[in-house]
C-alpha cells in the first residue's frame, strides 16, 4: 500500500515547496523509506521478532538521524 497523503512540504520559514521536482523526489524518498522499511518489518516478524519493538527501533532510527547541514536563514 504506497504513502497516500498529500503532503504539502514547507520550508523552515513555512513558506510551501511548489517546486514539481523537488516534490517529485520527495514523494519518491517517501516511497523507498517505505518499502525499505516494509520488507525490514516483515523480515523481523518472520525472523520471530517482536512487531512493536521492531516499529519502536524504526521510530528511533528516523528520531537520531543527523542534518548535516547548518540552519538555513
Amino acid at each position: 500500500m504506497p504513502h497516500r497523503k498529500k503532503i504539502i512540504w514547507r520550508s523552515p520559514q513555512g513558506d510551501i515547496i511548489a517546486c514539481v521536482e523537488k516534490n517529485k523526489v520527495m514523494q519518491e524518498n517517501l516511497e523507498e523509506i517505505r518499502q525499505i522499511c516494509q520488507d525490514a518489518l516483515e523480515d523481523a516478524v518472520l525472523m520471530g521478532c517482536d512487531e512493536v519493538q521492531v516499529r519502536a527501533v524504526l521510530k528511533e532510527l528516523i528520531a537520531t538521524l543527523h542534518n548535516p547541514y547548518p540552519p538555513q536563514q
